[in-house]
């Protein structure tokens, strides 16, 4: 279905939720999109290029192997920078692909993926990074979209930023905020978010945030779903400026997450439909984002 009646079937059905009766103590309904207020009048100043005669490495920097300890997870994947794990299509898509041949005779044969981090970051106090991905949803695949810092960093202190990841293929959208180690539950901000189809279509995630200056301890973000705000939370003090997170867009298979799940064999597509940067949002720009900022229905996200 195309993405526009997609949003007017969403919009529809949430209308007709709306005008059913709701008991006193229900919370108020989330804003819903799309949602009223001025077009976009903001400036989009990334824009990644997703063409077959662009390589991958012209915007973005491929990870590779198994990095320690699997990559802190016990992940089983081997990262590449071969074209077969991630290529951008004629459509004008980038496409990162995990293939599955478990009767491999070598662990570098067996699973590789592709990690791939922006050489760009997000540059800016304030902005709005927006993706709309198709996640593959299978046993033992955890594909991701988030931040980190610029290299050099210490994690986590310095702060991760999870925009979309699921893993298992169990149809929900983890939003994460994390400053600290396991160990430290107040340091992480959790909150699930149930997508049934997430597997059939492509989903759309944005990310606003605004830090005056870059301070550390000050400053908001609001993490949204198909334009919908899921979370929101105060910039943690002792991470680095938000000026100075990159992008990151990889699948992984395997590991703690997947609690030691395996795939079958086969291909495993992560594909990004678009990807960019502006200084607003889109309907409403920052007077949106200070109404969802106040609205009573949008959570700080849950601790460990």
């Amino acid at each position: 279905m195309p993405w526009k009646d997609q949003l007017n079937k969403f919009k529809q059905e949430l209308n007709h939720l709306v005008a059913e009766p709701k008991a006193a103590s229900q919370p108020p309904p989330v804003p819903p999109h799309p949602p009223s207020g001025p077009p976009f009048r903001g400036e989009v100043y990334w824009k990644p290029q997703f063409y077959p005669n662009v390589p991958v490495n012209h915007e973005w920097e491929a990870k590779l192997g198994n990095g320690p300890d699997g990559w802190g997870n016990h992940e089983l994947q081997f990262y590449t920078a071969e074209p077969q794990n991630s290529f951008h299509t004629p459509e004008g898509m980038l496409v990162l692909r995990a293939l599955a041949n478990n009767s491999a005779p070598s662990p570098e044969q067996r699973y590789t993926s592709a990690r791939l981090v922006s050489k760009q970051t997000l540059a800016r106090d304030k902005g709005v990074l927006s993706a709309t991905i198709l996640s593959p949803c299978a046993e033992g695949i955890w594909p991701a979209f988030w931040l980190l810092p610029q290299e050099p960093f210490s994690w986590p202190t310095d702060g991760e930023i999870d925009i979309a990841e699921t893993w298992n293929g169990d149809h929900e959208n983890r939003t994460c905020l994390h400053w600290g180690h396991h160990h430290e539950p107040q340091k992480h901000r959790v909150l699930g978010s149930r997508i049934p189809d997430m597997h059939c279509r492509p989903v759309r995630y944005d990310f606003a945030w605004e830090q005056p200056n870059g301070v550390p301890g000050q400053g908001r973000m609001i993490w949204y779903i198909d334009g919908r705000p899921v979370m929101k939370g105060e910039v943690p003090s002792g991470t680095r400026p938000l000026r100075d997170m990159t992008i990151l867009l990889n699948v992984a298979i395997g590991g703690d997450v997947c609690g030691g799940k395996t795939p079958r064999d086969g291909y495993y597509d992560m594909v990004v439909y678009s990807l960019s940067m502006a200084s607003e949002l889109e309907y409403g720009g920052w007077g949106r984002f200070e109404q969802d900022w106040h609205h009573p229905s949008v959570p700080l996200g849950n601790t460990y």
